[in-house]
């Protein structure tokens, strides 16, 4: 099925603007049709600073209409209109008084693909913010509200969102261009690779001060099951890697202490146990464990003992001196917190600590403790 491709250029014309959007559009329409989209055919939409927000709106919905892959390309920057505080995309004749009527309204993206069948749609984003508005995106989320620039769940994002330029003047859309320079090369690379190597471009321009948007496409069917599924046929690795996918995506849509991801969190706790790796499985809990107390949770919260417990256990089954003596000194102070329901967990953690330390490693099982209830916790 063919793909569809939309580039999207725009930016105020005149003293106002901040980076010069359509000079990438010569870079990008070097690059074949195909390369842009990752299908063997595509369609390819461009709009150069197009004038008004309803002609913008007009091709993002017949993209959206379309049956196949469909990519999305935008460079431009960002305002926020007076009355709601709302991100939109300046347009060629977006002024700061009139953006509510002359610049497209960023949840307009959202509202397009949100039909879109999941893990079909991928925008790569180089995108300027001006003062209010980079002030609004760095402020902490308010609870139950998503990221300003939301795009839908069922999209994958990548790209970033760069602060007003330091000096008066005008700004390249340098990740972009560094996106096209990449795909002229013939072969398309996966999206986040392709992301991760436009970003080595450009720094250290953006260097701790770019706003990255990661955001990896859904995953088709339950994603309980595929998870599973690749536990009982031994690619421990994929596994993990699924869960990963799903960790970083539930805390791009729900926050990184939210219970959704750190549901993920525990699964990937649980994998590495079952793939034999005992200190990171170890390190995976005693985080979670650090995150919910960061959040408030008490001591004596039974998620957080369990985290805490299963910790311990993986703590216990760990043969390396290194890894012990590492892992254990973390594990002491986080004990001391938490002690969790059984006597002596704290003292057990301090004993095996001096008895690796006097006798410089441990026999292969010697101190483990007993399994927690619950410790297999596989999805």
């Amino acid at each position: 099925m063919p793909g569809t491709v939309l580039l999207l250029a725009a930016s105020p014309l005149g003293r106002g603007r901040l980076v010069d959007a359509a000079s990438v559009l010569p870079v990008l329409a070097a690059v074949p049709p195909s390369v842009l989209s990752g299908a063997d055919t595509a369609n390819v939409v461009e709009l150069a600073d197009p004038l008004e927000p309803q002609a913008v709106l007009t091709r993002l919905r017949a993209a959206a209409a379309a049956p196949g892959p469909l990519t999305v390309y935008v460079a431009g920057e960002l305002r926020l209109d007076r009355r709601q505080r709302l991100p939109h995309l300046a347009l060629a004749r977006t002024t700061p008084s009139t953006v509510r009527y002359t610049a497209l309204p960023w949840h307009w993206f959202r509202d397009e693909l949100r039909l879109r069948p999941a893990g079909a749609t991928t925008l790569f984003l180089d995108l300027r913010a001006d003062t209010d508005t980079w002030q609004a995106l760095c402020a902490p989320p308010a609870p139950g509200r998503p990221f300003p620039l939301d795009c839908g769940r069922d999209a994958a994002v990548y790209g970033r969102i760069a602060p007003p330029p330091a000096r008066r003047g005008v700004a390249s859309p340098a990740y972009m261009k560094a996106l096209a320079t990449l795909l002229r090369s013939g072969r398309r690379p996966a999206e986040e690779e392709l992301h991760q190597r436009a970003l080595a471009r450009i720094a250290p321009e953006g260097a701790g001060t770019d706003l990255v948007l990661e955001q990896r496409g859904p995953l088709p069917g339950d994603p309980h099951a595929a998870v599973t599924a690749a536990v009982r046929a031994g690619r421990h690795a994929e596994a993990d890697a699924l869960a990963a996918r799903l960790e970083q995506a539930a805390g791009f849509a729900h926050g990184p202490v939210s219970e959704e991801a750190l549901h993920w969190t525990e699964v990937r706790a649980d994998l590495a146990m079952l793939a034999g790796d005992a200190a990171r499985s170890c390190r995976a809990w005693m985080a979670v464990a650090g995150v919910r107390l960061a959040a408030g949770h008490p001591a004596d919260a039974p998620a957080v003992e369990a985290a805490v417990d299963r910790a311990h256990h993986q703590w216990g089954r760990i043969d390396d001196p290194v890894r012990v003596r590492e892992l254990g000194l973390e594990l002491v102070g986080l004990r001391g917190r938490v002690p969790g329901r059984r006597e002596g967990a704290v003292e057990h953690v301090r004993r095996r600590l001096r008895e690796v330390q006097g006798r410089g490693g441990m026999p292969a099982g010697h101190l483990r403790t007993d399994p927690p209830q619950g410790a297999t916790a596989v999805p």
